[in-house]
């Protein structure tokens, strides 16, 4: 039913407008609800627990919960000020309470992060608190004479925040100091901007790679005919079917001293059986071993980007006198691009957190920032570090995704 002054009505006399909302609405409902499993699995069990752990980057809030009198009685020093009687009479009640409750390991621990030798100072003098008396501070001094420093207190201070800057400062070879300024870490400590040059470093130089290596491969398999490039593909295809620890295992076989490569190298007069090349346990093994391993990740976007172009419009560029390698890159390449963003994309993020190769075949050299995380959350245990690097490393990642959208554009980046 119409009307000419009025808005168009559907048999039932409702507006058409209003029906085709609710049936959009439906429609979107029903798409929501069929995803809502996928979401949800996503968010419990990636988003969620990626955050909590990050969050550890700037929250720790040990000292506080368990010495809440001394960490309340550090809040207004100045760091530079003597030590007061007030301050010393917290700590011993903080003291006793926490060793009752079994909780001193874990303050000692924290403190321990921001002052080494700390950790042994808490658990020691914890143990005779209970039999301290006043004056406590000529007490505490007595039972150590750091506790009369105020390089110590500096460090309850410090450990005492709640959200605290120190770990991100220290994932930047930065040190958070107790008047809220920073300062450098010393120079035998400053080596995770290093492990993030150096794993930028490699990231890049594989990405380089695989797109040296893997664009002619993707330029061949998307002119030959399908029957042959269906084959040949299966080939790109086979290394997901093999472990990747496999395949980083096999490598190491092959580049050591001994192995296939220098023996290949021997047999073919590149060098002398005293002099073979180590390639193996530094950083070109890790980038011989990566480039490998990721190298499909760049060819696959590239070959179903290059499928869509027709050939049609090189043969027709030839036709009207362009040399071959003109219509090439005046027309070809020009469209493969957003293959190659999306390759190397996908390339840079995974090989900027890879782990397992580096670890196996890397050595002193060719180790990354995700060597270090892993040692700072199995081995030193220290996992507000870790997720300092962690947020660090995000914000590395999300500075070059922003580079990559301000140069080439994400939405020119195509899969297919």
């Amino acid at each position: 039913m119409t009307d000419a002054s009025g808005p168009i009505v559907t048999a039932d006399g409702i507006p058409l407008k209003r029906k085709l909302a609710r049936a959009l609405f439906r429609s979107r409902a029903r798409a929501f609800g069929l995803a809502f499993p996928l979401i949800a699995f996503i968010i419990a069990a990636f988003i969620i627990p990626l955050i909590s752990l990050l969050w550890q980057g700037v929250h720790d809030p040990r000292y506080a919960t368990y010495m809440p009198r001394s960490a309340a009685a550090v809040a207004n020093w100045d760091t530079v000020s003597p030590i007061t009687e007030k301050m010393a009479a917290a700590m011993v009640a903080d003291l006793v309470e926490a060793r009752k409750s079994r909780m001193i390991g874990r303050v000692a621990t924290r403190v321990n992060r921001e002052l080494p030798g700390s950790r042994s100072l808490f658990t020691s003098s914890a143990r005779v608190a209970k039999k301290m008396k006043p004056p406590y501070l000529e007490a505490l001094v007595k039972k150590s004479k750091k506790w009369g420093q105020l390089a110590t207190w500096r460090a309850v201070k410090i450990s005492a925040k709640v959200y605290t800057p120190a770990y991100l400062a220290n994932a930047v070879d930065l040190k958070y100091n107790a008047d809220g300024s920073f300062s450098l870490q010393d120079t035998k400590h400053r080596i995770n901007l290093k492990l993030l040059g150096r794993t930028l470093q490699i990231s890049l130089i594989v990405t380089l790679a695989c797109l040296l290596l893997g664009y002619p491969v993707a330029y061949m398999l998307s002119t030959l005919p399908t029957r042959t490039s269906n084959l040949l593909l299966i080939l790109v295809l086979l290394p997901f079917w093999t472990s990747l620890l496999v395949r980083t295992t096999a490598w190491i076989a092959m580049l050591q001293s001994q192995g296939v490569i220098n023996d290949l190298f021997v047999l073919f007069g590149v060098t002398t059986d005293a002099e073979r090349f180590s390639m193996i346990y530094n950083k070109t093994g890790v980038l011989i071993a990566m480039t490998h391993i990721l190298l499909p990740f760049m060819i696959l976007p590239l070959y179903s980007v290059m499928k869509t172009i027709p050939p049609s419009y090189v043969r027709a560029a030839k036709s009207m006198g362009a040399h071959p390698s003109t219509a090439f890159w005046r027309v070809y390449f020009p469209q493969s691009v957003p293959g190659i963003g999306a390759g190397a994309l996908l390339v840079f993020i995974l090989a900027i957190g890879y782990y397992i190769t580096p670890a196996l075949v890397g050595g002193q050299d060719g180790q990354m920032i995700s060597n270090i995380i892993d040692f700072h959350m199995r081995k030193s245990l220290n996992w507000n570090l870790a997720a300092a690097l962690g947020l660090v490393l995000l914000v590395v990642v999300m500075f070059f995704f922003w580079i990559y959208d301000r140069v080439v554009g994400i939405d020119n980046m195509k899969l297919g």
